[in-house]
């Protein structure tokens, strides 16, 4: 008898489990409230890193919480009251910034980003939208003059795990993006990223090519979970739902459905804004750059040039703040010559992080079919097919793409 399952979310995690466990001969239905790739999928820059494999909190957050706590950066900003609220994240985000917890939480990110490129270019052939993907790397570049220093320990700290970059000078730099004002003193070329020109576009191939295959989409919005004596029924504005097994893949709103069943996921928000811009004059980029030191980074994508910010610290549902996306537009048009805006409105989502900057992938302790899928942070794009992979061959009893012990939801749920 075929095995079915409920998908909750449809964001590139939610799509990429409902494939992956279609590929393996069960019957999936997805849901969620909105159409796919509508929520965090929809807002991030587009790329695809197997090297991002450095949390956000690493040990150089020290140097730099001085600075961040005058909340007066574009790199950080934060609502007190949010910090209030939530102490206990907040201080365990900050204890995994201690030196001896990179290079385990990195090991484990390489396993999922390792994959990602090949394993969406043999999705987006599958789907029909490999003319979407760039494979000319991103530029990640720096203004001051310790710029060339910093670029070192990147590539040293990268090619250490394996991973091919490029130190770049300011002519190295101008030859790659000669469109790109002179004012960067070193690059780092990451040869091995791709990049894609609509990411909400992407979710909706592979959705479209999940539904193709026989897989069922439903909208609707998921109110609770209960286990029942067959599997798993998720309760909807649109009816109930019952299958074998459930997957929580609901990015920042997966702790909110795990919460009445006991499970008390430390799940905290990371919010983004993004705009898009015209160039001036025809100039072009080939590639997502990257201003350190400016916190943006600047796309190419179908509807203009995207304009991404920095981290806020704030409730998920508060109202926007766009200090930060207006904070960076200056030094983004000091870099590269950006007309006017493209459309009217500011894109503002929430990335869901758990404190170690590594997603739960598994099955929830103590409830038997109920599997979890979240807190991919600032890279569930990139790494949205290997986590559904990953999920998949577990639920099957396969031997998944890469270690998944990092990743266990036992180590923050018992």
């Amino acid at each position: 008898m075929t095995r079915t399952a409920l998908v909750l979310g449809a964001g590139m995690v939610g799509v990429s489990c409902a494939l992956a466990l279609q590929k393996r001969g069960l019957q999936v239905t997805l849901i969620d409230r909105r159409e796919p790739g509508s929520e965090t999928s929809y807002g991030n820059a587009g790329v695809i890193s197997p090297s991002s494999i450095q949390p956000l909190n690493n040990p150089s957050l020290w140097k730099s919480l001085p600075a961040y706590l005058r909340n007066d950066t574009a790199a950080i900003r934060y609502r007190l009251g949010h910090l209030l609220r939530n102490p206990g994240w907040i201080l365990r985000f900050l204890a995994e910034a201690r030196p001896s917890r990179l290079a385990p939480r990195a090991t484990g990110l390489a396993g999922l980003t390792a994959p990602a490129l090949s394993l969406h270019k043999a999705w987006m052939a599958e789907a029909g939208v490999s003319h979407r993907l760039r494979e000319t790397g991103t530029l990640k570049l720096w203004r001051g003059t310790e710029g060339h220093e910093k670029a070192r320990a990147e590539h040293d700290f990268l090619e250490d795990h394996g991973f091919r970059t490029e130190i770049l000078d300011r002519q190295g730099i101008s030859g790659l993006e000669p469109d790109l004002n002179p004012i960067f003193s070193a690059g780092l070329w990451l040869h091995e990223s791709g990049s894609v020109d609509w990411p909400q576009a992407v979710v909706t191939a592979y959705a479209a090519l999940f539904a193709a295959r026989g897989g069922k989409l439903v909208k609707a919005a998921a109110t609770s979970l209960t286990a029942t004596p067959q599997g798993w029924r998720a309760t909807t504005d649109a009816g109930a739902l019952d299958a074998d097994l459930a997957v929580v893949a609901l990015g920042p709103w997966s702790a909110d459905l795990l919460r009445p069943l006991g499970l008390k996921v430390p799940l905290g928000v990371e919010r983004g804004y993004h705009r898009h811009y015209r160039p001036e004059d025809g100039r072009k980029l080939s590639r997502p750059v990257h201003d350190v030191d400016g916190y943006y980074f600047l796309t190419p994508m179908e509807k203009g040039y995207r304009l991404t910010s920095g981290v806020e610290l704030a409730d998920r549902d508060a109202p926007s703040d766009h200090a930060q996306i207006d904070m960076v537009l200056p030094s983004a048009r000091e870099a590269f010559p950006l007309a006017g805006p493209t459309e009217e409105t500011t894109w503002r989502g929430s990335r869901p992080t758990l404190p170690d900057s590594l997603p739960m992938i598994g099955e929830a302790p103590r409830h038997p079919g109920l599997w979890l899928a979240f807190g991919n942070q600032h890279i569930g794009f990139s790494t949205g097919p290997v986590t559904g992979e990953m999920l998949a061959a577990l639920v099957a009893g396969e031997k998944p793409l890469a270690d998944p012990a990092p990743f266990a939801p036992g180590r923050y749920l018992s």
